[in-house]
């Protein structure tokens, strides 16, 4: 079933009759950024996985980075919680030295 010009008019002027000429914008742009949002997890779910990504974890044991270095800093007393990557990999650094 298409929609002709008549069609789509009536149902216009219903929509600004029950929404009003304000809120038509908003929903409008909620409407779209809720498929933008949409397409964008369709996206990364049906994305073919980086290689990498996967190879470098299998050779840390399955682990990430980030993982591998908090749990060197618990192994040398560090508290990893709160801080980058980087700051923690420094003050492993700095405790080996």
């Amino acid at each position: 079933m298409r929609f002709g010009p008549f069609e789509i008019m009536i149902l216009l002027a219903i929509f600004f009759l029950l929404f009003g000429a304000e809120r038509l914008p908003k929903l409008a742009r909620a409407a779209g950024q809720s498929k933008g949002e949409f397409q964008k997890g369709l996206n990364e779910v049906t994305s073919i996985p980086s290689t990498s990504n996967t190879e470098a974890d299998l050779e840390n044991d399955g682990k990430t980075e980030a993982v591998d270095i908090a749990q060197k800093a618990e192994a040398a007393g560090i508290d990893p919680s709160g801080k980058t990557t980087e700051e923690v990999k420094e003050e492993i650094k700095a405790s080996e030295e």
